[in-house]
């Protein structure tokens, strides 16, 4: 049985948010990653189009998430599913740093406005 320990989990930076890594095919999982995000306060992360669906769980703070056309406030304890396709945009316009838990089937990329693709390391 894999144990990631959170000393062991791998950081990476872009757009201004963290993401703390800890599932993936490179610590033993055959099918899904999971990671933390962190988003500081004023982050506010370029619209992608995201190739997989993604499961976000808002475990502190609270985000505007804008999902396709439509801008939700989401707060700790609320959880948005993110549907192959969709266009995502995460904004905090608190003081405070919000966290989150996120799981997706490895293989996600992100699509960004200017055509630019991303393939996330925390989700591959």
């Amino acid at each position: 049985m894999p144990v990631i320990r959170s000393s062991d989990a791998v950081t990476h930076e872009i757009h201004g948010a963290r993401f703390v890594s800890y599932a993936t095919p490179l610590t033993g999982s055959k099918e899904l990653c999971a990671w933390r995000g962190e988003i500081p306060p004023g982050t506010k992360a370029p619209a992608h189009t995201v190739s997989r669906e993604e499961i976000l769980h808002i475990l502190v703070g609270e985000l505007l998430i804008t999902l396709d056309d439509r801008t939700d406030r989401v707060t700790a304890g609320d959880t948005l599913i993110i549907n192959p396709g969709a266009t995502l945009a995460v904004e905090n316009p608190t003081e405070h740093t919000a966290l989150t838990w996120v799981t997706t089937s490895i293989g996600l990329s992100a699509e960004l406005a200017d055509g630019t693709v991303i393939t996330p390391p925390w989700a591959n």
